[in-house]
C-alpha cells in the first residue's frame, strides 16, 4: 500500500500510486512519501478555486474541498468516477462536456470554458473552467487539470479588476493609493495632472513635497481613516499645489476609504484609497453668492436703520458701520471743504475749475482701537494733512474709486506707510471710492484692511461704490438742511 493510503488522503489526492522503490522500501522513504501527500493535500484544499484532475482515460483523479462545496459531491464520491456523466454533468450534456475538458489534452496552453454543472441535491451552477494538460515524466499528455469556479464569482472577480483598472486609468477624477506611511503608491493620469507632476514622479513622496498647503489636514485625514475607516461623508478641503507658474489654491472634494488585505485574518490595513475632484471654480461660485447674499442683506439692513435716525451726518455713519462688517476693518469719510454752510460739512463742487488744490475735512472715522460706532468729527473745519499723491485725493481728481496697498514691505515699513497717508498704523490694503450727489463730488470714504486680510478686488470696489452712493446721499442731505 502507498504512503498516500497509509496517511489517509487518498481521497482528496486520486487512487493509489505505484510504489516507486518496491515494497522492501525504508521507513524513511515512506514517511517522505507520507509527508509530500499531506502537503499536496493541504495545498489542494486551501486553493480559493475549485480543482478536479482526469488521468487520460478520463478517470477523476483529484477533487479538492473547495470543488466539493460548490457541487456536494464529497472526495470520496468524485474520485474513481469515469467523467462526469451522470452525476456532475446531465447525460444529455457529458460527451460534449467531456470532449471540451480531454481536449486540452493535446492543446498548448490553456483552455477556458463555460457550462453548467449538476449539484449533488439536483441543482444546476454554471462554472467557468480552465484546463490544461498534465504531462507525465516522458514529456507525454497524461491527463488534464480543471480549476473551475462559479461564473458570478468569476464575473465579480473581473468586475472588480476592471474597475480598478479604470479607476487608475480612465476616471475623470482623482485617485491615489496612499500605503500605510501616507505615501503615494498608485497614482491615475487625473491625479498627477492635478498635482502638476508625473505619474512616476509621485510615488513614495511624502504629501509635503507635493502641497504647499493644506498637507496637515489632509494627512490627519489619511491617519483618521486608517485609524477608524471610511468617514460618513466627502470632505472638502483647501491645498496649494505647487507649479511651474507658481502657487494654485484649490478645493479638493475628497472621498476616503479604507484598503484590508483579503488573505488575512483579521483586517490589516494596506493604506487608503483617496478620490478627489477638483470642485475650485463651484466652492468659489458659492462664496460669491454667499457674500453677495450677505452684502446685499447689510445693505438693506443700513437702509432701514438710517431711515429712522433724525440727522444726515448720523444716518452717513450707520451706512459706514454696516459696511464694515465682514468687509474691512477701518473705515473713514472725508468730505470736500469749502462752499456754503457750516462745521466742515458744506457741500462743495469740486469739479469746478479752480487753481486751488482739494481741501478733504475728516467727517467721521470708525475707532482705530476697541470696535465700536463710528465717530464724528470735522466741526472745525480743518483740512486733512494729506500730501499730494495721497489715494483720496486721486479719487477727488478721478471721480472714481483707487485702490492702494502696501505690498510687501517689511512690517515697520508698512506701518511708516500707513502713519504717512494719516491712516490707522494697522492698515496695509486701502480703497478709497468717491462721494458723488447731483452730479457733485462731496468726498471720499475710505476702507482699510490690516495684514490679515486679503487686498481688495474688483468686487470690494463695487460694494464700496454703493455704500458710497448711500453716505454721499445723506452727507447732501445735511449740507441742504444747513443751508436751508
Amino acid at each position: 500500500m502507498s504512503a498516500s493510503r497509509r496517511s489517509g488522503t487518498t481521497d482528496e489526492l486520486g487512487p493509489d500510486e505505484p510504489e516507486r522503490d518496491g515494497p522492501d522500501e525504508s521507513s524513511g522513504g515512506s514517511e517522505g512519501s507520507a509527508g509530500g501527500s499531506d502537503l499536496l493535500a493541504a495545498l489542494l484544499d486551501g486553493m480559493d478555486a475549485a480543482l478536479c484532475a482526469f488521468d487520460g482515460d478520463g478517470v477523476v483523479t483529484h477533487w479538492n474541498r473547495e470543488a466539493e462545496r460548490i457541487l456536494g459531491w464529497a472526495a470520496a464520491e468524485a474520485v474513481g468516477r469515469h467523467g462526469f456523466a451522470g452525476w456532475a454533468v446531465r447525460e444529455a450534456d457529458a460527451e460534449e462536456v467531456e470532449g471540451r475538458l480531454m481536449s486540452a489534452m493535446h492543446a498548448p496552453g490553456r483552455q477556458v470554458h463555460e457550462f453548467a454543472l449538476l449539484t449533488k441535491d439536483g441543482g444546476r451552477v454554471l462554472v467557468r473552467t480552465q484546463s490544461a494538460a498534465v504531462r507525465g515524466p516522458d514529456g507525454k499528455p497524461a491527463g488534464v487539470y480543471c480549476a473551475f469556479s462559479e461564473v458570478h464569482a468569476q464575473i465579480d472577480l473581473e468586475r472588480s479588476i476592471a474597475l480598478s483598472e479604470a479607476l487608475f486609468e480612465d476616471a475623470s477624477w482623482g485617485v491615489v493609493l496612499v500605503d500605510a506611511d501616507l505615501r503615494p503608491a498608485v497614482v491615475n493620469a487625473h491625479a498627477a495632472r492635478a498635482l502638476g507632476i508625473g505619474r512616476t514622479s509621485v510615488l513614495g513622496r511624502p504629501l509635503g513635497e507635493l502641497l504647499a498647503q493644506g498637507v496637515e489636514e489632509l494627512e490627519s485625514a489619511l491617519t483618521h481613516v486608517l485609524a477608524e475607516g471610511a468617514p460618513p461623508a466627502p470632505a472638502e478641503i483647501w491645498v496649494s499645489v505647487r507649479t511651474p507658474e507658481g502657487e494654485r489654491r484649490r478645493c479638493w472634494r475628497c472621498g476616503f476609504v479604507r484598503l484590508a488585505s483579503p488573505l488575512a485574518e483579521e483586517p490589516v490595513p494596506l493604506g487608503v484609497g483617496w478620490l478627489f475632484q477638483d470642485v475650485t471654480a463651484a466652492k468659489q461660485s458659492e462664496q460669491e453668492a454667499a457674500l453677495l447674499r450677505f452684502r446685499t442683506n447689510q445693505l438693506h439692513r443700513a437702509a432701514r436703520a438710517a431711515a429712522e435716525c433724525e440727522e444726515p451726518v448720523e444716518a452717513a455713519t450707520v451706512h459706514l458701520d454696516f459696511a464694515l462688517a465682514g468687509f474691512a476693518d477701518h473705515a473713514l469719510i472725508d468730505r470736500v471743504a469749502g462752499g456754503g454752510g457750516g462745521a466742515g460739512i458744506a457741500v462743495a463742487d469740486a469739479d469746478s475749475d479752480t487753481a486751488e488744490p482739494v481741501r478733504l475735512v475728516r467727517v467721521a472715522v470708525t475707532p482705530s482701537g476697541a470696535p465700536g460706532p463710528s465717530l464724528l468729527g470735522g466741526e472745525a473745519g480743518l483740512p486733512v494733512r494729506y500730501a499730494e499723491g495721497h489715494p483720496a485725493l486721486q479719487c477727488v481728481a478721478r471721480a472714481g474709486s483707487v485702490r492702494a496697498d502696501a505690498g510687501n514691505m517689511p512690517a515697520e515699513r508698512a506701518r511708516e506707510w500707513a502713519v504717512g497717508r494719516q491712516w490707522p498704523a494697522d492698515a496695509v490694503h486701502a480703497l478709497c471710492a468717491v462721494l458723488r450727489s447731483r452730479g457733485r463730488t462731496l468726498g471720499v470714504v475710505t476702507f482699510l484692511r490690516g495684514s490679515g486680510r486679503s487686498a481688495f478686488e474688483r468686487s470690494d470696489a463695487v460694494y464700496a461704490e454703493d455704500v458710497a452712493v448711500r453716505i454721499a446721499s445723506a452727507l447732501d442731505l445735511a449740507g441742504v438742511l444747513e443751508a436751508e
